[in-house]
């Protein structure tokens, strides 16, 4: 999963020996775990791919007590933490966080069956295969009427609709052309050929959306 980023994609910052920080985590994750009350399953397993820093798994843990949560990460500086985190706050429903890389063919083979698939911010910072290669596998490590969540920003129908999205987008393809906002349109026919559905898309605050999809 590891891509030339330009700087304004890495904004997590050190707090204490292990822990990281990102203020835009801190920010959206009120709002994430109001999407996750309503779209989420109320208990099973849940994996968080991506899982950064470690505040939003907390946050999951927290607004769902019933879900078992599995953050997972490939870079060990988060893995690290996302422990961090969960030691500090005694949470008995989160797991060690593991090492995935989500954009590698055959991860859904190394994974229980899940009953919850969460991603956050992560298909803008990856190429359009490897996305693609994401949400099949996410499909694959869905038991039967699981749900696939992503969030994030995106292009909508071929169109960028702010000023922010406009410049962010530009540094991600100037740093790398491979990166950037995936369009709505493409998402969605991804999901729809891993054999996802229904297909919801959710507004969200700060301009960014969020697919909702299950598996049958």
């Amino acid at each position: 999963m590891t891509a030339k980023l330009p700087p304004t994609a890495s904004v997590a910052r050190p707090i204490g020996d292990t822990k990281l920080f990102a203020p835009a985590a801190d920010r959206n994750k009120d709002a994430l775990c109001d999407l996750l009350r309503t779209h989420a399953p109320r208990n099973g397993s849940a994996l968080e791919i991506a899982s950064g820093t470690g505040q939003h798994v907390i946050a999951f843990a927290h607004a769902l007590p019933d879900l078992s949560w599995h953050p997972t990460d490939p870079d060990p500086a988060r893995r690290a933490s996302i422990d961090a985190y969960v030691a500090e706050t005694g949470l008995a429903n989160i797991a060690p966080a593991q090492d995935l890389d989500a954009t590698a063919e055959g991860w859904h083979e190394t994974v229980p069956e899940q009953d919850l698939i969460f991603l956050a911010n992560l298909l803008h910072l990856i190429s359009a295969p490897a996305a693609e290669c994401l949400i099949s596998q996410a499909a694959y490590a869905l038991v039967p009427g699981g749900t696939l969540i992503l969030y994030g920003p995106f292009i909508r129908d071929g169109q960028l609709t702010s000023a922010g999205d406009i410049k962010f987008d530009a540094e991600l393809r100037a740093a790398n052309p491979d990166l950037g906002y995936k369009d709505t349109a493409d998402v969605a026919r991804w999901l729809s050929d891993a054999m996802l559905s229904p297909i919801d898309l959710i507004p969200m605050p700060a301009n960014n959306l969020a697919f909702i999809s299950r598996k049958p």
